[in-house]
């Protein structure tokens, strides 16, 4: 049976480094960053939060893509910002296509203010997302996630953080 992991939650909380190690532990796995796939668009490019983005194409691709690997037997890690909505509307779309033969394991990562503005500040420049980092963290943390599904990474690194993740069934999206 196929595993699904969506990673979400702020800039800053460890999505991108948790993800590969999560994508690291499985025999046959694909690792699918968001952030690539909505980078392929380059003419017309906008960013995700600017009216005319291209947001759509972006989840019909994310969704063949995830879909053609767990045909094939991979698990896959799918790692970007995702409101709580869309989480709804994914978990029902994979639930309608692989029905209970597809586990998904949901986690919101999330860190306090000064956590995700010293990280900004560690990536190179042109992918800083300044004050931007709290209005993500502001908008996940009024979305009311179910608790269970928050990892607060603030005070753990990742090694600890993915096996809580792995080994956790809290995280199952049922």
């Amino acid at each position: 049976m196929s595993k699904l992991y969506i990673i979400t939650g702020p800039t800053g909380v460890g999505k991108s480094t948790v993800s590969k190690e999560i994508a690291k532990k499985s025999k046959k796995s694909a690792l699918i960053e968001g952030d690539t796939i909505y980078h392929l668009v380059c003419g017309g490019y906008k960013s995700a939060w600017e009216k005319g983005n291209h947001l759509k194409v972006f989840w019909e691709n994310c969704i063949d893509l995830i879909c053609n690997f767990l045909n094939n037997g991979y698990d896959v890690v799918f790692d970007y910002i995702i409101n709580k909505e869309k989480i709804e509307e994914l978990k029902n779309k994979f639930r309608k296509i692989y029905g209970s033969k597809l586990e998904i394991k949901f986690v919101v990562l999330m860190a306090d203010e000064k956590v995700v503005i010293k990280r900004d500040k560690e990536r190179p420049k042109g992918e800083q997302m300044k004050e931007r980092v709290l209005v993500l963290l502001e908008s996940f943390r009024e979305q009311n996630f179910n608790k269970k599904n928050i990892l607060d990474t603030s005070n753990i690194g990742i090694i600890e953080t993915v096996e809580k993740i792995l080994n956790d069934n809290k995280f199952f999206k049922k």
